[in-house]
């Protein structure tokens, strides 16, 4: 059985995409970047972002039926790479315990504000 998740951001509908999809055991969270949702702000610095991004992810994965310790998969996409480890111990923080297989590149994001964008795969509980 198929499930989406919203964030309830205008960009889903517009674009044609789901915050997250459940298929069967399997949670698929799309690139998440660090807007604050209920503001609709982002910071400026990545660290700020990348919190940001994990809380987002967080909300999209209990919707779903799941959570971060459940993340088998996580893919960091950065404008500059030269900043990913000023992250670290952001990420730590959330999947250190867990340690996913994990992909970061850097890449251009949609908006010149946005640092960075995450997307994971996770199972349902």
């Amino acid at each position: 059985m198929r499930k989406l998740i919203s964030s309830g951001t205008k960009f889903e509908k517009e674009i044609g995409y789901s915050r997250a999809v459940v298929q069967g055991n399997w949670v698929v969270v799309s690139g998440t970047t660090g807007y604050n949702y209920e503001t609709m702000t982002i910071e400026d610095d990545i660290i700020s972002q990348t919190e940001q991004c994990l809380i987002n992810i967080s909300n999209a994965l209990i919707q779903a039926g799941s959570n971060l310790d459940e993340v088998i998969r996580v893919t960091y996409i950065l404008t500059d790479a030269t900043e990913f480890e000023k992250c670290w111990s952001t990420l730590r923080k959330y999947f250190g315990k867990i340690r996913p297989a994990a992909t970061m590149f850097s890449a251009g994001l949609a908006d010149p504000k946005m640092k960075i964008e995450i997307q994971v795969t996770a199972l349902k509980k």
